[in-house]
């Protein structure tokens, strides 16, 4: 197959240090342009990271009939518009998460993604990453028992007021940006969704923005609970007890990619993982597996590795959580 043709929307950092390396990697994708609002930017970024052509506008972009396929790594509040754009401009899209900053805007998009055929996706790479596919496996052999818990810590510091993260009004806030992996994780590992849950969360007084952010979500198999924060020390952490053992994730979403992902498959038959089975599984750029498996679903080899309706569940999640917090009440999924 021929290299998927790629346009890159905005210069953001996780485009610039992840993706498009990623990308140049894949056998599969060509990184062949890059848009930003300012043409010298643009430029300056498409020298620095061995792209083609460079627009001063994400509008020249689509327009572009020589790219087959869009990267969208914007701010939160720009998601939306410029998928629904993309796509109307015949071009396969991958949106970092969150695709859509609720519900209702997923479920346009899933009208929208209809209405042209094209191939929509939101970026949860965890989702590829082996580690988490061999969670699964665990799971599924029978290895700790029935699952009855999940937990999940999510947390880095950042008090950048210019920061995208920092600003309310354009999707900012710890939930949308990390919170949305502690969902996500839990409802793969219970291969289910939350009936209900319920949620606490505290405001940054000057951004506006949640910058802790907690959430405890039932599952008829049991229960998940998420902690996410934009202004704590960088922890990332998740465990998975079972009725006869447990999993840790030592690096569940960011796991280095020079060094191997590991795993501790416990029984628990003595404390302070000294009955731990260590599980090493070999390093892997979890973006180029992203980009691949992207590219391989537009040429209909497989299907997305994130599909629509699994984002709509997880926005779902999100939803509730947010009403739990301003009614300081359970609130259904």
């Amino acid at each position: 197959m021929q290299p998927l043709r790629f346009g890159i929307l905005g210069n953001a950092k996780i485009a610039r240090t992840q993706v498009i390396p990623a990308l140049h990697q894949s056998p599969y994708c060509s990184p062949v342009a890059i848009a930003s609002r300012n043409l010298d930017s643009a430029q300056k970024a498409a020298d620095e990271l061995a792209i083609d052509r460079a627009f001063g506008s994400y509008d020249a972009l689509l327009a572009d009939p020589q790219i087959d396929a869009v990267y969208i790594p914007l701010p939160n509040h720009l998601h939306l518009p410029y998928c629904l754009k993309a796509l109307e401009a015949g071009k396969h899209v991958l949106c970092e998460k969150p695709i859509g900053l609720d519900a209702k805007q997923v479920s346009q998009l899933i009208a929208a993604q209809k209405d042209t055929g094209m191939v929509l996706q939101e970026a949860f790479m965890v989702r590829v990453h082996p580690q988490w596919i061999r969670v699964r496996e665990l799971i599924q052999a029978g290895r700790i028992g029935e699952v009855r818990s999940v937990n999940v810590t999510f947390s880095y510091s950042n008090t950048d007021p210019q920061n995208v993260r920092n600003q309310a009004d354009i999707g900012g806030g710890a939930l949308l940006d990390v919170g949305c992996y502690g969902s996500y994780i839990s409802r793969f590992v219970f291969d289910d969704e939350p009936t209900r849950v319920v949620a606490l969360m505290e405001q940054d007084p000057e951004f506006g923005t949640d910058r802790l952010s907690s959430a405890l979500m039932e599952f008829p198999a049991g229960h998940a609970y998420f902690s996410c924060s934009t202004q704590l020390v960088p922890t990332q952490k998740a465990s998975i007890q079972g009725t006869t053992g447990r999993i840790d994730v030592d690096i569940p979403f960011n796991p280095y990619v020079e060094q191997p992902a590991r795993l501790w498959l416990d029984d628990g038959s003595r404390l302070g993982n000294q009955s731990a089975e260590k599980i090493l599984l070999d390093p892997v750029n979890q973006y180029r597996v992203q980009a691949d498996q992207f590219a391989l679903a537009v040429s209909h080899t497989r299907k997305p590795a994130v599909s629509l309706t699994d984002s709509l569940a997880n926005a779902r999640v999100l939803d509730a959580v947010r009403r739990s917090v301003e009614t300081s009440s359970w609130q259904t999924v």
